[in-house]
């Protein structure tokens, strides 16, 4: 499914987000982050921020770095941080709007490829049902590949099967989005990015997302 269909989804959705909006989060929750609250506008955010002083903003508008926000949407950026702790608010053109539009789904799991056979693993530990993958970054011209091969690997690893993460990793590498990453003249996209994005499996945790108090709150969940 796509942002413009994943409100029709039930049962176990997973909401996909390779560049770089789950794995970004992923980062966050090993650099030691306790929750992070999802939100679909930059204005929800800065209300969320005064609800909540003490947490931290982080995301992006078309990609780029927000205007207020503590830190932007990159992993290379997040890796380094202490958040020990601390209470993250994100909002993101693509990833985050999967989450808050995805309002039918029994069990919500933000994925990447850095905890996609974590996903796999907890989602094989649950009752039998339906599973839907939403391709957040699905659009025209090839956009969302990236997102594709993700769901494409989870699936295989629920399936049972050993999939080879090199055939992945290249069509990340190829995709549209991909291939922003080594555009040295694009700052706001540098290749280390990709390359955080393409560690496969590096996380022992899934991403779930509960709503709590009419927030989408999501916490890292060992398997």
């Amino acid at each position: 499914m796509s942002l413009e269909t994943c409100e029709n989804a039930t049962g176990i959705v997973v909401v996909i987000d390779v560049l770089r909006a789950f794995s970004t989060a992923a980062y966050s929750f090993a650099s030691g982050a306790r929750s992070i609250i999802l939100v679909s506008n930059v204005e929800d955010a800065f209300l969320l921020k005064k609800q909540f002083p003490h947490a931290f903003l982080m995301g992006e508008v078309n990609g780029l770095p927000i205007k207020g926000f503590d830190y932007g949407n990159s992993p290379t950026e997040l890796v380094r941080q202490n958040l020990v702790g601390q209470q993250l608010i994100q909002r993101t053109s693509a990833g985050t709007q999967g989450i808050t539009r995805s309002v039918n789904a029994h069990t919500l799991l933000a994925s990447s490829f850095c905890c996609a056979k974590a996903t796999a693993e907890f989602i094989t530990q649950l009752p039998d049902e339906n599973v839907t993958f939403v391709i957040t970054g699905k659009r025209p011209n090839g956009w969302g590949d990236e997102d594709d091969a993700c769901a494409d690997y989870i699936e295989n690893l629920i399936m049972g099967k050993n999939p080879d993460t090199e055939t992945y990793i290249q069509r990340v590498r190829e995709s549209t989005a991909g291939k922003i990453f080594i555009n040295e003249s694009e700052p706001d996209f540098p290749a280390s990015d990709l390359e955080y994005c393409l560690a496969i499996d590096k996380f022992n945790f899934v991403m779930q997302v509960e709503r709590e108090n009419g927030l989408y709150a999501m916490k890292p969940v060992t398997v």
